[in-house]
């Protein structure tokens, strides 16, 4: 079962692109990059995928030289594909596998370029930090994340409520029925998570149980994997620090709690390489005094995000009733999951071709402690986002915020409807594209 993704409209604008550049499709593995190639390559008339990882032999097709005449010459005689610009989808999954067809990739710009072109690899950030250069303005990045909700709504077959969805505003709410189906949406979303293979289970089974046992497998592979992101750092740290950053989920990551009997440096390093494994989002503090929010921020000051909330949910064993029938996320895990899903989403809803970076703001004073969870650029203007995890909550820090930064707008993001609070927006969690799109 295929769900529609919204990389697949990237990936049509790519085709009809006169002057398109290869692309090399990157996020976590299992995350449904395969399968949406594959279902992009049904609007070719030939279409060759070549799997480095099952067939490592073929790497010696690009030991000779990178010519992509050649390649392509013996790549089709080799698979008994044609391979001819306009009409052929040329796919190299685990690239990872081989460097020198990574290499290669530039070259098809400059020789071939009217050929299309695509690379992807579940470990791929890897080999790409061992490659100096590999062909900078000549391919072209695109990043992708498990779905979001509104891809949720969509996989659902619930177009009509995602439409109402995007053209609620403060101004004109979602009426009280609505809003609670949507919520409902919401609670299933975030007790399963985006990742493809668990949300296609549960459209065709409705079965929680299935589906968390798909988790399971999903977290054993990544797990699995650790053992080939760097040889000298070991599998036990790499667990720990993963842990850790479960635990610490919501909160400023404190490297004392990561791991037993190991230095800062060696969790830093850990932590390096499961951010660079797509399975672990930095969140990072920002003074907020202007634009680019990252002009002004404190590496030493971040909170981490796991890059799902059903791989979180299943790691703390929570049960699906506490929270599908609850009102208040903020009595399960001190409403952490709301902040992570509504970190998640604001990633998720960006261009493909950005690689987008997450900031918050903190300020650490006896008398006037305050947060904000996260903070946006629209416009040339900057917006503090307050995620609450029910339908109440006072917003002293928001205030604090607006204050000091002389901010003309808040926003809130909570379990209620849209509505108004002098200078806050409010938002409902489910709502989060419509606070990037409005």
């Amino acid at each position: 079962m295929y769900l529609k993704r919204s990389i697949d409209n990237t990936l049509f604008d790519w085709k009809t692109d006169n002057y398109k550049k290869p692309l090399l499709l990157r996020g976590a593995r299992q995350v449904g990059k395969t399968k949406s190639i594959r279902e992009f390559a049904k609007s070719f008339k030939y279409f060759l995928e070549i799997n480095f990882e099952e067939n490592p032999d073929i790497c010696k097709i690009f030991e000779k030289d990178l010519s992509p005449k050649r390649i392509c010459e013996e790549l089709s005689i080799f698979f008994s594909t044609p391979i001819i610009e306009n009409e052929t989808l040329l796919f190299f999954d685990e690239i990872q596998q081989c460097i020198p067809a990574i290499k290669s990739l530039r070259f098809f710009y400059e020789k071939k370029q009217a050929l299309h072109v695509i690379a992807a690899g579940s470990l791929l950030e890897f080999a790409l930090e061992q490659i100096s250069s590999f062909g900078v303005g000549r391919i072209r990045s695109i990043y992708m994340y498990p779905l979001s909700f509104d891809e949720f709504l969509k996989a659902n077959n619930e177009q009509r409520l995602l439409d109402l969805k995007k053209k609620s505003s403060a101004e004109n709410p979602i009426s009280k029925l609505l809003h609670e189906k949507l919520l409902d949406y919401l609670k299933t979303f975030i007790i399963l998570g985006g990742m493809p293979e668990v949300v296609a289970n549960y459209i065709i089974n409705k079965d929680f149980n299935k589906c968390r046992l798909i988790l399971d497998d999903l977290l054993f592979s990544f797990q699995d994997d650790f053992a080939k992101y760097k040889n000298n750092v070991p599998v036990s740290r790499l667990r720990e620090v993963f842990d850790s950053v479960i635990m610490q989920t919501g909160s400023k990551f404190i490297y004392s709690k990561a791991a037993k009997h190991v230095n800062h440096r060696q969790i830093k390093e850990a932590l390096n390489l499961l951010i660079l494994s797509g399975l672990v989002i930095p969140v990072t503090h920002s003074s907020a005094n202007g634009l680019p929010l990252g002009a002004e921020t404190n590496p030493k000051k971040q909170k981490m995000l796991i890059f799902d909330t059903g791989i979180l949910l299943r790691i703390l064993d929570l049960a699906i009733e506490e929270i599908f029938y609850t009102n208040d996320f903020d009595t399960i895990n001190k409403g952490n999951i709301a902040e992570l899903f509504t970190g998640l989403e604001l990633i998720k809803y960006h261009s493909s071709y950005k690689k987008v970076n997450l900031y918050y703001w903190h300020r650490e004073a006896k008398s006037s402690n305050a947060e904000i969870d996260y903070l946006i650029s629209k416009k040339r203007k900057i917006y503090p986002i307050e995620v609450k995890s029910g339908k109440k909550g006072s917003m002293q820090s928001m205030y604090i915020f607006l204050k000091e930064k002389k901010n003309e707008k808040g926003i809130r993001v909570s379990l209620e409807n849209f509505s108004k609070y002098e200078k806050i927006d409010v938002y409902p969690l489910y709502a989060v594209s419509n606070i990037l799109n409005s």
